[in-house]
C-alpha cells in the first residue's frame, strides 16, 4: 500500500532535468533550485551526455549529473534518471526555466493526500525583460481560450487543487512508486511523452491534479523555432493517439483540418472572383458592387467574413486568457501567431495521417533538436 507523504519523515524529493548543450540557461534553473524553501531532503539530478557544458556547472553546484547513455529523446533520458534514483517523490522540469523559490514546496505539499498520484501547475513565459516581445506574444497565444486545442500551458483551475488529465512536463511531480508501476515514459518518444505517461497512469487507476498557483516560468522559443516545435507536437500527438486510442480528441482533429480549410477558402475566393468577372489588377476590388449577385459573390465574400470571425475569436481568446504577458500590443498580434501555430500544428497532423493511412509507415517522429 502506498505510504502517504505525511507519514514519511521528510519525504525524499528528487528533481530531474534533462539537458542538451544549454549550459547558460541550465545554470539559471539550477540557481533557482538551490534557493528552494522546501526544507526536506532534495536531490537535483541533471541527465545529459557526458562532456556537455552543463556538466561542469551542475557538479560545481553540488548537484548530481547522470550520463544519458546516448539517448536520442527526452523520454529515454528521463527513464535513465528514474532508474538511477531512490526517492519518494519525483519532480520534472526543463533546462530553460526560472524556478520560483517555493516551487518544490507548493507541489510536494499535496502528497499528504493518498489520492494524489501526481500534481502539476501552469507555466508561463516571464512577462518582463527576460522574454522578447515575440516570446510574450507566443505565450499569450499558448494561453488563449478556445483556440489552443486543449493545451495546458496556462490552464488554471478555479480551485487550489483540481483534477487534471495531463501534467506539463516542465512543471510536474509524481510519486516514484506510481512511475515505477507504469514503467516511466514510453521508450523512444519524441514529444508527447508526458501526455502518454499521464494517460497510462490514469489507466492504472491513479488520479492526477493541478495546483493553480504552482507556476513555473518557462522561456518560449522564438517564432521560427516554435513553428517547428508545434508542427512536431501535431505529428506526435496523432501518432500517440494511434498508439493509445483513448487519447484521441476532436480538438486535435479540428486543428489538423485547419490548413485544408485555409486552402479551401482561398480556392473558393479564386473561383468566385474568376467567375464573377474580376481580373488582375482589380482582383482585390471586392466591394458589393464589383461581383454580381449570386454564388460568385458569396464565394468571394465568405472567406473574408470567416477570416474576420477567426481574428475576432483570436483577439477575444487572447484577452480572456491566462498569460501574464497580456497587453494591448501582445493581444493585437495574437491572431497572427495563432494562425501560424494552427497552420504548423495542422501540417504536423496531416503528416501523421499520411504516414498512418497512405504510406502505411508511421516512421520515426521528427525531432526539434539537433542531437548529432
Amino acid at each position: 500500500m502506498r505510504e502517504p507523504a505525511q507519514n514519511m519523515p521528510d519525504p525524499r524529493v528528487c528533481v530531474i532535468i534533462p539537458t542538451l548543450r544549454n549550459a547558460e540557461e541550465l545554470e539559471i534553473a539550477l540557481d533557482g533550485l538551490s534557493k528552494q524553501t522546501w526544507g526536506g531532503p532534495l536531490e537535483v539530478v541533471i541527465v545529459g551526455p557526458t562532456g556537455d557544458p552543463g556538466q561542469e556547472i551542475a557538479v560545481a553546484k553540488g548537484m548530481t549529473w547522470i550520463d544519458d547513455q546516448g539517448s536520442r529523446t527526452r523520454a529515454d533520458a528521463c527513464n535513465i534518471a528514474l532508474h538511477s534514483i531512490e526517492c519518494e517523490l519525483v519532480l520534472f522540469t526543463d533546462d530553460d526555466v526560472w524556478v520560483p523559490e517555493d516551487w518544490v514546496e507548493k507541489l510536494v505539499r499535496w502528497f499528504d493526500r493518498e489520492d494524489v498520484a501526481g500534481v502539476g501547475g501552469p507555466n508561463f513565459a516571464p512577462p518582463d525583460e527576460r522574454s522578447t516581445f515575440w516570446q510574450r506574444v507566443i505565450d499569450v497565444t499558448f494561453c488563449s481560450k478556445w483556440v489552443t486545442a486543449g493545451t495546458n500551458y496556462g490552464n488554471r483551475g478555479v480551485e487550489d487543487l483540481t483534477p487534471a488529465e495531463q501534467l506539463p512536463g516542465v512543471n510536474a511531480a509524481y510519486r516514484k512508486s506510481v512511475l515505477d508501476e507504469v514503467q516511466g515514459f514510453d521508450t523512444g518518444a519524441i514529444g508527447c511523452e508526458d501526455a502518454m505517461m499521464d494517460y497510462r497512469i490514469e489507466l492504472a487507476g491513479h488520479q492526477l491534479w493541478q495546483d493553480r498557483d504552482a507556476i513555473m516560468w518557462h522561456r518560449r522559443r522564438n517564432p521560427s523555432r516554435v513553428r517547428k516545435q508545434i508542427r512536431n507536437y501535431g505529428l506526435v500527438r496523432i501518432l500517440a493517439s494511434n498508439l493509445h486510442p483513448g487519447m484521441k480528441s476532436w480538438s486535435h482533429t479540428a486543428v489538423g483540418l485547419f490548413p485544408l480549410l485555409v486552402l479551401a477558402a482561398l480556392t473558393c475566393f479564386g473561383f468566385g472572383a474568376f467567375n464573377g468577372g474580376l481580373a488582375w489588377p482589380n482582383v482585390w476590388d471586392i466591394s458589393l458592387e464589383t461581383v454580381p449577385m449570386g454564388l460568385e459573390r458569396t464565394m468571394v465574400h465568405l472567406p473574408f467574413s470567416l477570416a474576420g470571425l477567426y481574428v475576432a475569436i483570436c483577439w477575444a481568446g487572447a484577452a480572456f486568457g491566462t498569460s501574464p504577458s497580456r497587453s494591448v500590443s501582445t493581444i493585437l498580434m495574437a491572431p497572427l501567431m495563432t494562425f501560424l501555430l494552427h497552420w504548423s500544428y495542422g501540417m504536423g497532423v496531416l503528416t501523421a495521417w499520411w504516414r498512418m493511412y497512405v504510406s502505411k509507415n508511421a516512421g520515426l517522429q521528427i525531432d526539434d533538436k539537433d542531437r548529432s
